[in-house]
């Protein structure tokens, strides 16, 4: 019964030996792999340290590559505009050194210009802003020693040979004009310097009219009256300049009733 007994409790001692043994290659294994998986992450993560890094050194890189581009284009652009300030003194100053034996010229073509500048605003209202700024030009051009007295008097004597021409020219054009209150931009066909009228983009028509102030633009609402004037567009948007045309009464020299 003793050896029964003993046998038992040795089986027992084995058994719990077996599944101790078991449990402890079972944990192994577990921290095995754990130790693997972590192995793999830890190598995963340096991989992708390493390439932030070098993508870092790359746009770094690049980006001290561009700052450098930029500030030698900088430097570039400096340098060709203190080359082009100092060619300008040494323009300036030859003009001063040509001119100097003809000092009497500039209030001559100053007069010329002022002369000019009133018989246009006097006369028909046609392109009267650009031909008068080109005039101011000329003059700040002369005052600034940026063109010579002889080149100014030749810009000016160019200017009143447009004048005479806008005189005789029969066409149609675009401008800006002030009707019913309102800056509008529209086609005027204008007949040399004694007739001007308009067509607004929302086909309404008219005629410029001498005023005791100026010029005022006048609405036509007569329909034999508009029929004359879009027949009248019409042949000069055909570049038809001859022939019989019927138009209202709108010379510019009649005082406004």
């Amino acid at each position: 019964m003793f050896t029964k007994k003993k046998q038992k409790l040795v089986l027992l001692a084995l058994s719990s030996t077996l599944f101790s043994t078991a449990l402890m290659a079972q944990s192994s294994e577990t921290i095995v792999k754990s130790i693997i998986n972590l192995r793999g992450d830890v190598e995963n993560l340096y991989s992708e340290i390493q390439e932030n890094k070098s993508r870092y050194t790359s746009q770094m890189k690049s980006l001290e590559m561009q700052s450098t581009d930029t500030e030698a284009q900088i430097n570039r652009k400096s340098t060709s505009v203190k080359l082009v300030k100092a060619e300008l003194e040494k323009i300036k100053q030859k003009i001063k050194e040509t001119t100097s034996t003809n000092k009497d010229l500039k209030p001559l073509v100053v007069n010329a210009i002022a002369l000019l500048e009133k018989t246009i605003n006097d006369g028909i209202p046609f392109m009267i802003e650009k031909r008068v700024s080109d005039l101011e030009k000329i003059k700040s051009q002369l005052n600034e020693g940026l063109i010579t007295q002889e080149k100014a008097l030749s810009l000016v004597w160019a200017s009143y040979d447009d004048t005479i021409r806008v005189t005789k020219e029969i066409g149609l054009f675009k401008q800006e004009i002030d009707f019913k209150g309102e800056k509008i931009l529209a086609k005027v066909a204008k007949i040399g310097s004694v007739m001007m009228f308009f067509s607004t983009p929302k086909d309404e028509v008219g005629y410029v009219e001498k005023t005791d102030n100026g010029y005022k633009y006048k609405h036509i609402t007569d329909p034999k009256d508009i029929e004359k004037i879009i027949s009248l567009f019409d042949a000069l948007q055909k570049q038809i300049r001859t022939g019989y045309f019927e138009i209202p009464n709108a010379l510019v020299l009649m005082e406004s009733k």
